[in-house]
């Protein structure tokens, strides 16, 4: 190609290009002053019109230009409806070459004349395409074949257009910033030069074919099974020629055979789709150019789809399948962990802490298609996203218009990704053009499902990859590995247990993986949702501050608290709300109910708490404050302190006993890399039928139990849920830190000596609160000074940001923090561990013979007395300690169950050290609070 014809090219192509942009922005203008039944008319017809240049320009122009429009004329669900029907024109053949060069370019790459090559040729092409075209032909020995022949000089041209095609792509991002396609342009000018070699084209036809007959095992049957397509046998291959099997088929743009033929088009695009997802989840090799003039249809019933043109064929890494899967499972779970983990993996770099709306994004591209007629909605819905995510970045990063219009959130993505998700737009386009709607979640979720999971469902995993890898503290520990084992990955999902006796690590053991999908192992740094687990930290941060003499036990919450002190609260004391006594259990049930996202949202819900009323009469019935006991408690610590919630958790709880990192209530951005996420055991759930509820346990909890039960891995795996201060059920940690904080509690407060060198990492080494690159946070009006505000909420002039954790915070600590990181003890009083329990002067605080003390659970023994207290969670995690045999212990799962597997890694643990084992754990003995979601023997009420 000489250099007067690239200029012409250059010239035509960025001509073209500013003729179509400054037409629209003229329209866009016009279009204010006329009424809403022309503004319609007015874009058809603009669209219209520009359609038709492009249409001609590409015909003109032929080469890369040509296979740009065929993927264009695929995009129903995202383009006006005039540019599908105006460039579906090219999914048809365009003017065919020349038979002289066609036989020129056939005799020249196999090296005999044509005579003596075919018994019959056909001269008029079957198709002409932008690299070459087909003619159908019979071989000397009778077979029926298509041939296809490169188009001379084809080469020199897709090259030049693809450095046009750059320029252009570049300037549009220059013009509007929020149209920029450099990164798909990119992988485009590294992968089509391959469509060229037409071996490489017969090397990958050959590998898809010998993949896609293959029956994979994926632990549970046959896959491949259901993929039921044709592709050619590749007879011959050069360079530029190419001679395949003839197979007899139906154009798919061929409407009218379709429907003669009895087609059912759902079934071909699903047949469809189920082919790519092998060849990307099972394979790792796929065609990454799924356009309509690639495929065929069968005329034999039951007319299978028939798969061709493997030039733009694309290799991926294990590693790479598996973040894919990732990311596709992670959008049906609604996980943002996952997703963000994928993310990682996969190498997509995020410069701002958005994952709401990087899974709004990352949906779009699994999300049901749409059908022709309905592209303008689509269109619309595609849109009126956009602008949310573009209004909540703007936010976010506190720019103007213009600034968040060249703000890209993305700082790297990977060309693999590119080219999966150009494949997911072109089968979209391809179901929208044949006006099928196809769920492509229900379609690809066995085949990621496989790819992720597979490696689980071959047999027992290897002990040194399910069992994380770190010295035994004990032969106990060894014993207990080798029972873990025994239990298997049926049981276990992921797992951290850590246990203290006389203040030394005596267990510190991780096994299994973070989620259901996602297979990386479980660390001891690891961080496991709790659920209520996290009352037993509350309450402990409630004792704190009485050991303060911030507050009392006997104190009013209204003098602690003013805004509280109405509906009745007037006479509910401190120890009312730490013992489950206040009669606010079903606090704010029915609005949580009605609106589950109201948890997260820490201002509304204490301004809503402090306007309920109670049930029943302080101190007159212990009935399980289930979540109203977080917000009840947070808001007493807030108001006691003056400080943030989260500040009182860091100053009492994480920095005297070192556990920075590894406990949270209300997780801050950048740990999401070390969540485990939850699920579900689904044979636990089925015996939630048989449960009866006591007295002494809100009806409300249990009326929906099982609905509940598998609805909470969703909703407390989604990122705004664990962002939230949920004191009630939102802790995460690790099962050292809780481990860590109960052999505290078990000595009335002393620290322990540091953890097990050998635990890695170090317990402690995270920053607390990890770094973010987003905008510094504005201080809010009246900064600089604390106290109530008039609503009755904590107003705080530190920098903290809305949940409380203080930005970069090293020199704010005030000097009861310090003393207390400094210092041997948490608590200075020597009856804490009364208080605790609700024992001694604390009796009268507590319901008699109840279940709890201050805030704990207590656990008894049928034949001896213990001092022993704790508290479990929903779903199997727990934290407790034996005062008397200094024996502290915490177990975290995130397979939510009954609690079976805790009760016997306990019983195991206790039996092996010869100590007694609470009835909570013992195999008959009564199940306690949110272990099977506290089902409790009635209580007598005073």
């Amino acid at each position: 190609m000489g250099w007067g014809n690239i200029i012409t090219r250059r010239l035509k192509v960025f001509s073209m290009a500013l003729l179509i942009y400054f037409d629209y922005k003229a329209v866009q203008k016009r279009v204010q002053w006329v009424s809403t039944g022309k503004k319609s008319a007015m874009w058809a017809k603009t669209h219209e019109r520009n359609a038709r240049r492009v249409l001609n320009l590409m015909i003109e122009l032929e080469g890369l230009w040509v296979k740009m429009g065929q993927y264009l004329s695929t995009r129903a669900d995202v383009l006006p409806e005039p540019y599908i029907n105006v460039l579906k024109q090219l999914q048809d053949s365009l003017p065919p070459r020349p038979f002289e060069e066609v036989r020129g370019t056939i005799e020249k790459e196999l090296g005999k004349p044509m005579s003596d090559l075919f018994a019959d040729f056909v001269l008029d092409p079957l198709a002409t395409a932008s690299i070459a075209q087909v003619h159908r032909a019979t071989l000397a020995d009778g077979r029926e074949v298509v041939v296809k022949i490169q188009h001379d000089g084809i080469k020199e041209i897709i090259l030049e257009d693809l450095k046009n095609a750059k320029s252009l792509v570049e300037w549009i991002a220059w013009a509007e910033p929020q149209y920029d396609f450099n990164p798909m342009i990119d992988e485009w000018c590294k992968e089509a030069p391959k469509e060229l070699d037409f071996n490489h084209e017969a090397e990958n036809t050959r590998t898809v074919s010998r993949n896609l007959s293959d029956r994979t095992d994926c632990g549970s049957g046959s896959i491949s099974s259901a993929v039921d397509v044709l592709i050619p046998e590749v007879l011959q291959s050069t360079d530029k020629v190419l001679i395949l099997e003839y197979m007899n088929g139906i154009r798919l743009n061929d409407n009218d055979s379709l429907e003669a033929y009895g087609v059912d088009k759902q079934k071909l695009v699903e047949e469809i789709t189920r082919a790519y997802a092998h060849q990307i989840y099972i394979d790792g090799f796929f065609n990454g150019d799924p356009h309509p003039g690639n495929f065929l249809v069968s005329k034999e019933p039951p007319h299978k789809p028939i798969l061709l043109d493997f030039g733009l064929t694309k290799r991926i890494s294990k590693s790479m399948r598996q973040a894919l899967a990732k990311m596709f499972l992670s959008c049906a779970e609604g996980d943002h962990v996952a997703l963000l983990s994928a993310f990682a993996e996969m190498g997509l770099k995020l410069r701002v802490d958005m994952p709401q709306q990087a899974m709004d994004i990352a949906t779009v591209f699994f999300r049901q298609s749409t059908t022709a007629n309905e592209a303008k909605e689509n269109i619309k819905a595609l849109n009126d996203q956009r602008e949310r995510n573009v209004k909540a970045l703007q936010e976010k990063m506190k720019l103007n218009k213009k600034e968040v219009q060249r703000f890209n959130p993305v700082d790297a993505f990977p060309g693999d990704a590119i080219i999966f998700m150009r494949v997911l737009n072109l089968l979209r386009g391809l179901s929208a053009s044949l006006n099928v709607r196809i769920v492509y979640l229900d379609i690809m979720r066995p085949f990621a499902e496989s790819t992720l999971l597979g490696s689980l469902t071959h047999g027992q995993i290897p002990n040194s990859q399910w069992i994380y890898d770190s010295p035994a503290n004990s032969d106990l520990e060894s014993k207990l590995r080798n029972y873990l084992l025994e239990l298997g990955s049926d049981k276990i999902l992921g797992i951290q247990i850590c246990a203290y006796k006389d203040g030394k690590v005596i267990i510190d053991t991780a096994a299994g993986m973070l989620g259901k999908y996602d297979p990386r192992p479980v660390q001891p740094d690891s961080l496991f949702p709790v659920f209520s687990v996290t009352k037993g930290i509350t309450a402990g941060m409630v004792h704190w501050l009485v050991n303060k003499e911030k507050l009392k036990y006997e104190e009013t919450v209204a003098n602690i608290w003013p805004n509280f002190g109405s509906n009745r609260k007037e006479l509910i004391k401190v120890h009312h709300l730490l013992n489950h006594t206040s009669g606010l259990h079903n606090a704010l049930g029915d609005v949580v109910k009605n609106d589950p996202l109201l948890i997260c949202d820490w201002e509304e819900t204490l301004n809503q708490i402090a306007k309920c009323t109670p049930e029943t009469e302080p101190g007159l019935a212990q009935i399980y404050h289930y979540l109203s006991f977080g917000w009840l408690c947070g808001g007493v610590i807030e108001h006691a302190s003056g400080k943030k919630f989260q500040e009182v958790l860091e100053e009492a709880i994480v920095r005297p006993l070192h556990i920075d990192g590894e406990l949270y209530i209300g997780i801050p951005p950048g740990v999401e890399s070390r969540l485990a996420a939850l699920t579900i055991d689904t044979e636990e759930l089925q015996k939630l039928s048989g449960i009866r509820a006591g007295p002494d346990i809100p009806q409300e909890l249990l009326s929906n139990v099982a609905q509940m039960a598998s609805g909470v891995p969703v909703l407390f795996n989604t990122l705004n849920v664990r962002r939230a201060i949920i004191p009630a059920a939102n802790g995460h940690c690790s099962a050292r830190a809780l481990a860590r904080y109960y052999a505290a509690l078990a000595t009335g407060g002393s620290i322990p000596p540091p953890h097990s060198a050998d635990s890695k990492p170090p317990l402690g080494s995270h920053v607390h609160t990890p770094k973010f690159p987003t905008a510094p946070l504005k201080k809010k009006k009246g900064a600089g000074k604390k106290g109530v505000s008039s609503t009755g909420n904590l107003q705080d002039g530190s920098n903290t940001d809305k949940n409380g954790y203080s930005q970069l915070r090293t020199s704010d600590v005030d000097d009861d923090a310090a003393a207390a990181g400094s210092g041997s003890r948490i608590f200075s009083s020597d009856k804490i561990l009364d208080a605790f329990m609700g024992v001694g002067e604390y009796e009268s605080m507590v319901h008699p013979n109840g279940k709890f003390g201050l805030g704990f659970r207590r656990y008894n023994h049928s034949s001896s007395t213990l001092r022993c207290f704790g508290h479990s969670g929903m779903g199997g995690s727990t934290g407790f300690c034996d005062v008397e045999n200094n024996f502290a212990i915490a177990v975290m799962v995130n397979k939510m169950s009954l609690g079976s597997v805790t009760r016997g890694i306990v019983r195991f643990i206790l039996e092996e050290l010869g100590l007694p084992v609470p009835d909570e754990f013992s195999v008959s003995g009564e199940k306690g609070p949110d272990m099977v979601l506290n089902l409790a023997q009635p209580q007598q009420q005073r």
